[in-house]
C-alpha cells in the first residue's frame, strides 16, 4: 500500500511549520526548562511531501496545544520529520552510533513531556522507518511518558494496526498511551466530522495527562458504533436475565 496524496482543497502538510513555536499563544519564546512550557514532540513518519500522515500529525499537535492553551498551560509543540532522517537512521544501524541530526531528534523525544507518534500503515503495521526510529531510541526514553498514537491508511480496515501493532510497541517501551488512538482513512479527509471528533477526544486525553485533570469529561464519540460494549459485559447481562 502506498501513502495517498492529499485531495484538492486540503491544506498541504508541507505548508505547516515544523513546530508551533511562532504562535505567541503557546509561549514559544520561553526557554525550554522545568519551569518553562510543556514540550510536546510530534513524530511523523510520512514519506511524501505533502503527506496525509504529516497533515494528521499537525492537526493533532494543534489540538493538544489548543487544549493546553485553554487550560492556561504554556506549551511548545515540535515536530520530528522522520523522512528527513532516513539516511541517518540507516547509518546508525551500520555504524553503531547516531549522527548529529539523529542525535538531535532522539534528544527531542527523550526530553519531551509528551509524544504524538503518527505513521502510515503498510502491510497491516507501522512503517519500517517509524519502527527503526524507535528501535534506535533508548528503551528508557519513553518510560512513564504520555504518548498519543495515530496512523493513516487507504481504508478503514487498516485501523486495527493501531491496536495490534502501535499500542503494544509503546506498551513495551513502558509509555503511558492515551485510550483514544486516531486513524485517518482516505475517506475521512473528504467528510472529516468523525475524524475531527477523534482528534479532539485524543487531544483532550493527552492534555488531561499533562495537566493532571484525567477526570475531565471525554469528547463525544465520533459515531454511536464507537461506544461498543465489551463482549464480557454483554454476556454477563444475558446471564443475569436468565
Amino acid at each position: 500500500m502506498t501513502e495517498f496524496p492529499l485531495q484538492s482543497g486540503e491544506r498541504p502538510a508541507a505548508e505547516a511549520p515544523d513546530d508551533l513555536a511562532n504562535d505567541p499563544r503557546f509561549s514559544a519564546d520561553e526557554p525550554v526548562s522545568p519551569s518553562g512550557p510543556v514540550r510536546v514532540v510530534v513524530v511523523s513518519a510520512g514519506l511524501s511531501v505533502p503527506s496525509s500522515t504529516r497533515l494528521l500529525a499537525d492537526r493533532l499537535g494543534e489540538a493538544v496545544a489548543r487544549d493546553l492553551g485553554a487550560a492556561e498551560v504554556p506549551v511548545r509543540v515540535e515536530t520530528v520529520e522522520l523522512r528527513d532522517l532516513a539516511g541517518d537512521i540507516a547509518q546508525n544501524f551500520t555504524a553503531g552510533f547516531p549522527g548529529p541530526k539523529l542525535t538531535a531528534a532522539l534528544d527531542q523525544v527523550t526530553g519531551a513531556d509528551a509524544v504524538i507518534a503518527v505513521t502510515p500503515i503498510f502491510t497491516a503495521s507501522y512503517s519500517g522507518l517509524f519502527k527503526s526510529f524507535f528501535d534506535v531510541l533508548d528503551q528508557e526514553a519513553l518510560t512513564g511518558k504520555p504518548v498519543l498514537i495515530a496512523a493513516t491508511g487507504g481504508t478503514a480496515r487498516h485501523s486495527l494496526a493501531l491496536e495490534h501493532a502501535l499500542r503494544p510497541l509503546f506498551a513495551y517501551l513502558r509509555a503511558v498511551v492515551v485510550p483514544t488512538a486516531v486513524y485517518a482513512a482516505s475517506e475521512d479527509w473528504g467528510n472529516n466530522d468523525g475524524l475531527n471528533r477523534r482528534i479532539d477526544r485524543a487531544a483532550a486525553e493527552l492534555a488531561a495527562l499533562l495537566t493532571g485533570t484525567g477526570g475531565r469529561r471525554a469528547a463525544p464519540a465520533a459515531d454511536p458504533m464507537e461506544e461498543v460494549v465489551p463482549f464480557a459485559e454483554q454476556l454477563a447481562a444475558l446471564r443475569v436475565q436468565e
